[in-house]
């Protein structure tokens, strides 16, 4: 049997950006997507912490360092600049296999989506 569990967390970070124009997505700061494991074009969960929102999108490289957090297309209706967000990816893998999985788990810094 094969189950889903959580592959990646980057956990509340804070939206810097809402674009409504671009055609979808979510843009993360290049950092934090290496540091959390999550690649380009990987769906991903975004929960929005101040207004209870989830939804599904996918990730694309924002330029590294700069804390970029940007909910793009559609999604930008779900969140307000400044709002905390926790960014969620899943993998798929045998029942065993997930007894022992770790997940990888980033918790930056709220007030400029640092590492540090």
């Amino acid at each position: 049997m094969q189950i889903q569990v959580v592959k990646s967390k980057i956990h509340r970070v804070t939206v810097t950006g809402a674009d409504l124009n671009y055609i979808g997505s979510i843009t993360i700061d290049e950092a934090l997507m290496e540091a959390s494991n999550i690649i380009e074009g990987e769906k991903v969960q975004i929960v929005n912490i101040n207004n209870g929102e989830r939804l599904e999108t996918y990730a694309i490289k924002g330029p590294r360092n700069t804390g970029e957090i940007t909910l793009n297309g559609p999604a930008a209706r779900k969140v307000h600049r400044g709002d905390i967000i926790i960014i969620i990816s899943y993998g798929i893998m045998d029942f065993e296999e997930a007894k022992k999985f770790k997940p990888t788990l980033v918790f930056p810094n709220e007030k400029d989506n640092s590492l540090t």
